[in-house]
């Protein structure tokens, strides 16, 4: 990895208006990189057409491409024409009318380098909670001219166990595009606890505005690094944010301290201690309702 400029966008969407919102990406992404200088830009998740559709997930498919396609075409072209790499989160046509997938594009400037499709979708997301997304079964991970960046999307980034596969596949720095309506609490801790985890660069870009559903994002986007400490953090507004990330960030427990850092979370692991790790489980309490997970 060597040092650059991350940035996380964040701006409220107009539901299931995908051209409106390309053009707010696309004016965002532009003042970004000029105040910015940043060479990686993450929007939020499903920024096209908004986290909630209007209707179901057959209207949903009608109103999104395959990708590649005419939606991350424009992606491609940004990327292409402002030099950067661009985490653009689209929901993305499946084979079939109806099947679709929360999906998040890495682009480079010659193009798209990998696609991640979110496989932890939230349980009223998931069709058999009467949402619209099939999930993806596959970690992220890119090598690319800046680094390893792997991606998750939004509660993803609530499973320790994926966070710590992406990270086994060599990734410096963790994208998480997302359209986060729990508490800024929720969003604060597993931004922090993911990053520091696995002492990996986290960044977080959330929506702000009204969803389809009627709730409300409050935005919060954050940078953490892999100390855990918050580098950048947006308000609640149309706004952008960046860091500079230094390619050798655990030398000391904390940036600009003199304690030198003797420890590694990834290496430290006691692999004996993990059995059990991928066999399906359950929490011993009762939440409101259970949504079983499709198999």
């Amino acid at each position: 990895m060597r040092s650059f400029v991350a940035a996380a966008v964040q701006f409220a969407v107009e539901p299931m208006d995908v051209e409106e919102n390309l053009s707010r990406a696309e004016m965002w992404v532009d003042r970004c990189v000029k105040e910015s200088q940043a060479e990686l830009v993450v929007l939020p998740e499903s920024f096209t057409t908004g986290f909630t559709p209007l209707g179901d997930a057959k209207d949903l498919w009608d109103a999104v491409s395959e990708i590649p396609g005419p939606l991350t075409d424009r992606g491609v072209q940004w990327a292409k024409k402002m030099g950067i790499h661009l985490v653009f989160p689209t929901y993305e046509r499946g084979p079939e009318r109806g099947v679709v997938y929360n999906s998040a594009v890495l682009i480079g400037p010659s193009g798209i380098l990998g696609v991640y499709r979110k496989t932890h979708p939230f349980p009223t997301e998931r069709l058999e909670g009467g949402g619209w997304t099939t999930p993806g079964h596959e970690p992220f991970c890119v090598k690319t001219e800046l680094g390893n960046i792997g991606i998750v999307i939004c509660y993803d980034g609530d499973f320790p166990e994926l966070a710590r596969v992406t990270t086994l596949m060599g990734a410096e720095v963790i994208c998480r595009p997302s359209a986060f309506m729990r508490t800024f609490d929720h969003w604060e801790i597993t931004n922090r606890a993911r990053a520091y985890d696995n002492h990996v660069y986290w960044v977080a870009t959330n929506s702000v505005g009204r969803d389809a559903s009627g709730a409300y994002f409050f935005g919060g986007s954050m940078i953490v690094h892999p100390s855990a400490m918050k580098l950048a953090q947006a308000r609640a507004s149309d706004e952008c944010v960046w860091a500079r990330l230094d390619p050798d960030p655990i030398r000391r427990v904390l940036p600009n301290s003199s304690a030198e850092q003797w420890f590694d979370h990834v290496e430290d692991r006691n692999l004996r201690s993990y059995r059990g790790i991928l066999e399906e489980g359950r929490c011993p309490f009762e939440p409101a309702r259970r949504i079983p997970y499709g198999r």
